[in-house]
């Protein structure tokens, strides 16, 4: 038998590790009563691992920790991975001046970056704010329309709702087996069912009647004690309302000769009414909570003053005293709890209250105020604001209670002097004694409040008002002020400044408005801002305010620095037309034709403006300036004319027309010309013209509209129509054109030429609302209504954003009841359309809702003013139903609008006949044409 050992028996070999091989370790199992065996150590390991790899001459494995070699150049350092971690970079660097004044420069061009950039990135952002709000509408807008319907649900519909109940299976099933359950009923209960409702009368044996129920009755009939009952408590309610009324003169026996009965009932009747509108059930929650508030925390004082407020909501007003009294008690130094307490007890009681409190808070000044407001005797009041004086000498309140309690200015001024002594840091009464001084005193006392707060923006404007007041206008107190809070860097806002210049103007101080906007109107812009959108913006915004002298001065200052912008000119004209007067409109135009001589714009309203202010001659010396300014402009030339003609000078109207034709002789001269002479009746003249104005302009649609509508004015058809064909072929993509020539086909009887038109119109000028109108008209007028419909569906799906398709569509092809339906699908479709709106406005009107129907007239009117038919319709409608002021206010917006464009509005408005008619007259047969 050999003496070595078997296998399991034999040593283990050095450095050997249990499960190493295969990756496990000694750990600890819940039964071990302690930790099991460590295993090896890291540095164990990888000797073990080494010395194997060395036996088997390998190089020894990294992926067991085996320490691997670092090279010596490693680029990799954590310190140069971080471009702010400069230690390994500039360890060695100093910091100094200049370095310093870099970064500052470089933080200042990026902040001036970023202002520069400001309005366009808040203009883009908000554009794609709205783009997204549009796209992804909120659940409440679009269900805007739906609530909008429950308008027209009536009391009976909504009654019928059913209500929402829990239908959910388990519960479902549970109630119908409720329902399903039957009960044993004992056959007393439906032997008495039954006789409830018969009499049953028997004779006893002594002769007497008895009814079935063995109630002894005389008349033989059943007692209701239903009735009885309410007929009691009837009573009872008559002897209440009649003790009620009875108290006020009856005095109770052993009550106190102070109470006021009558008083006293009406506050109990308040009570009573508000413990009405809470529940018992709530009250007496909230009760237990709030007692335990005050328990757990007494010294806490809003909960005494909620428990306070929750007895008098209950009604019970003695408890709620009671409770305030307690809670003042433990909270002795809290003001709330006092005027709480002074607000639930009469005055009386109040005023020893309030001293109690002022005894415990003697620097309160609101327990002063309410002390010295709970006193009816003005030298008590007095009284009580000398002691709250001495106490808190500082409170700007008290003392601005006791100056308004003097009614002699003399005793006030004296007050305020000693205030401003004690408070010299309170602007409110520095400019309340400058109020009550002369103007020289005022100056005097201004300037101590000055140096006492330098930081005052009010005392300066305060100044400048003084100033204004005393006429002493060559002192510009603005100036120095801005100076001085900028030494102080008490700057306001631009935004503020134009707040306060409003707050002027509001109260007459039209200079001292002007004075500050002149001063601080371009504080903390540069040249590189969008100054001048901005300045137009803030005027924008004050003539919405109303404040039109702050817009007047914001515009002026900003013509100062772009004195040569026309849309600044224009925009400040536009105000003085509104909300100026006539004299200074025409010095604002005389200088804006001064700094702007090109603009023929500036000088045709200045031209304008002294025509229709009756100064003829003067009109005609702007316009011979322009002409010296703007030599050949055919705006100025047909001004020229315009105003010789209006003003009857035909032989002056017709050389100038002649010169300009000569000078300036563009397609739009020609055309005037032939008007002109088309209004004075010379036909053959106006031919003449029109025939020779062809020759150089033959691609201009009006000369070959007016060479057919003289043709068709005269009955010559053929001619008409040669020149409407040569026209359209001329000018193919001249819609007037083709609905003229459309037009004269059917006023001639041949509709069926008239459709041939219109189908090469479509196919000249695709996707054109006017020619697919047009066409659904013509088999309108011709009774096919089969066929218009077919157009229509046709029309709609190629221009499916036309107002005006949807409105013929609307008012002639669907029924009355399809109207609002299909209205609001139009609008869903049509964003922001004048014409679709007024078809909902003429809706509105047949369904005689006249308040809705001037609403949608008047989001017409604003959308654009330019269609005359919109101010016909309007006018027609407030013939019926408007107010005579209303018809004029619509007649003066319309005569300020000048409208010139309309389907109804120009054919009336072109008439050669009208030539000479004005704006109103105009309305007046639009508004009487409309169908």
């Amino acid at each position: 038998m050999s003496g070595r050992k078997d296998f399991l028996s034999q040593a283990a070999p050095e450095n050997y590790v249990a499960g190493l091989g295969r990756g496990a370790t000694g750990f600890t199992t819940r039964s071990d009563l302690g930790p099991a065996r460590e295993g090896p150590s890291e540095e164990q390991i990888k000797e073990a691992l080494a010395k194997r790899a060395a036996q088997l001459g390998a190089a020894p494995p990294t992926a067991y920790g085996a320490a691997e070699k670092k090279e010596d150049n490693d680029d990799d350092d954590e310190r140069y991975q971080d471009p702010e971690n400069e230690v390994g970079l500039f360890a060695n660097g100093a910091y100094d001046r200049d370095d310093d004044e870099a970064d500052r420069i470089y933080q200042e061009v990026d902040e001036k970056m970023d202002r520069r950039r400001k309005i366009r990135r808040e203009a883009r952002e908000r554009q794609e704010r709205e783009e997204y709000e549009r796209n992804n509408p909120k659940i409440q807008q679009q269900f805007a329309d739906l609530k909008r319907s429950l308008a027209s649900v009536s009391d009976e519909d909504w009654a019928n709702i059913p209500e929402v109940g829990d239908l959910t299976g388990k519960n479902r099933r549970s109630k119908q087996n409720l329902r399903q359950r039957f009960y044993a009923v004992p056959d007393s209960v439906i032997a008495g069912a039954r006789d409830a409702t018969q009499f049953e009368t028997t004779l006893t044996d002594d002769g007497t009647q008895t009814n079935g129920s063995g109630t002894d009755n005389a008349d033989g009939t059943m007692t209701n004690f239903a009735d009885i009952g309410a007929a009691r408590d009837k009573v009872l309610r008559v002897r209440l309302d009649q003790a009620a009324q009875g108290s006020g003169a009856d005095s109770v026996a052993g009550s106190a000769t102070n109470i006021d009965p009558k008083g006293y009932l009406t506050s109990l009747t308040k009570s009573e009414m508000k413990a009405g509108e809470v529940e018992v059930g709530d009250i007496k929650r909230v009760r237990v909570l709030l007692e335990s508030v005050i328990k757990t925390n007494p010294k806490h004082a809003p909960g005494w003053i909620a428990a306070a407020r929750l007895e008098e909501v209950a009604g019970k007003i003695v408890a709620a005293r009671n409770v305030i009294a307690r809670g003042c008690e433990y909270c002795p130094k809290s003001e709330d709890a006092w005027l709480e307490n002074i607000r639930l007890n009469d005055n009386h009681n109040a005023k020893i209250i309030a001293a109690n409190a002022i005894k415990n808070n003697d620097h309160s000044t609101r327990l002063w105020i309410e002390a010295m407001k709970l006193e009816s005797d003005p030298r008590a009041k007095k009284r009580v604001l000398r002691h709250a004086i001495d106490h808190i000498p500082q409170s700007v309140a008290i003392w601005k209670e006791a100056v308004n309690l003097e009614e002699n200015p003399d005793d006030a001024r004296l007050l305020l002097a000693k205030a401003t002594e004690m408070i010299p840091l309170s602007v409110e009464l520095w400019l309340a004694l400058a109020r009550l001084e002369t103007p020289d005193n005022a100056q005097i006392v201004l300037n101590k409040a000055r140096k006492a707060v330098p930081t005052s923006h009010e005392i300066w404007i305060a100044a400048a008002r003084l100033q204004e007041q005393m006429g002493n206008n060559k002192v510009n107190v603005m100036k120095r002020a801005v100076q001085s809070l900028a030494r102080e860097s008490a700057m306001l806002k631009r935004e503020e400044w134009i707040t306060e210049a409003e707050k002027c103007e509001e109260e007459g101080a039209i200079l001292t408005c002007g004075a500050i906007i002149r001063e601080t109107l371009g504080w903390g812009l540069d040249e590189d801002d969008d100054r001048k959108e901005i300045w137009m913006d803030d005027a924008k915004g004050s003539i919405g305010r109303g404040k039109y002298e702050t817009a007047r001065a914001i515009y002026a200052y900003a013509l100062r620095v772009f004195v040569n912008k026309k849309s600044i000119w224009l925009a400040a004209a536009e105000l003085e037309r509104n909300h100026g007067s006539k004299e200074a409109l025409w010095q604002l135009l005389e200088k804006a034709v001064e700094a702007c001589p090109q603009s023929e714009v500036l000088w045709m309203q200045l031209a304008k403006e002294k025509w229709q202010g009756g100064e003829i001659d003067d009109a005609r010396r702007v316009l011979g300036k322009a002409f010296n300014q703007n030599p050949n402009n055919e705006d100025i030339w047909l001004a020229a004319v315009k105003l010789e003609a209006d003003n009857q000078q035909t032989e002056q109207a017709r050389e100038l027309l002649q010169a300009a034709r000569q000078e300036a002789g563009t397609d739009r001269v020609w055309i005037k010309s032939v008007a002109f002479e088309r209004q004075l009746g010379n036909i053959e003249a106006a031919l003449d013209l029109v025939n020779k104005s062809l020759q150089l302009f033959p691609k201009a649609d009006k000369l070959w509209m007016i060479k057919g509508q003289i043709y068709e004015s005269e009955n010559k058809l053929p001619q008409a129509r040669e020149a409407y064909g040569t026209g359209t072929r001329a000018c193919p993509k001249s819609v007037p054109l083709w609905l003229l020539a459309s037009r004269l086909e059917e006023k001639a009887g041949v509709v069926v030429k008239a459709r041939s038109v219109l189908d090469r119109a479509r196919l000249a000028v695709p996707k054109n609302a006017l020619l697919w109108t047009e066409s659904v008209r013509v088999e309108r007028r011709a009774n096919n209504i089969a066929q218009a419909k077919n157009l229509m569906a046709k029309a709609l799906q190629e221009v499916p954003s036309s107002g005006l398709l949807w409105s013929e569509s609307i008012w002639y092809l669907e029924p009355r009841t399809q109207r609002k339906p299909r209205s609001l699908e139009a609008i869903k479709k049509v964003d922001n359309d004048p014409i679709l709106f007024v078809t909902v406005a003429r809706i509105f009107w047949g369904e005689r809702r006249l308040e809705k129907a001037s609403s949608w007239f008047e989001k017409a009117i604003l959308l654009d003013s330019d269609l005359g038919d919109m101010w016909a319709w309007y006018y027609r409608f407030l013939q019926q139903h408007g107010t005579e002021e209303k018809r004029e206010e619509v007649i003066a917006r319309c005569v300020l609008s000048e409208p010139k464009h309309g389907e109804v509005w120009q054919s009336v408005a072109k008439d050669p006949r009208r030539a000479s008619s004005s704006i109103e007259d105009i309305l007046n047969l639009v508004a009487s044409k409309l169908e």
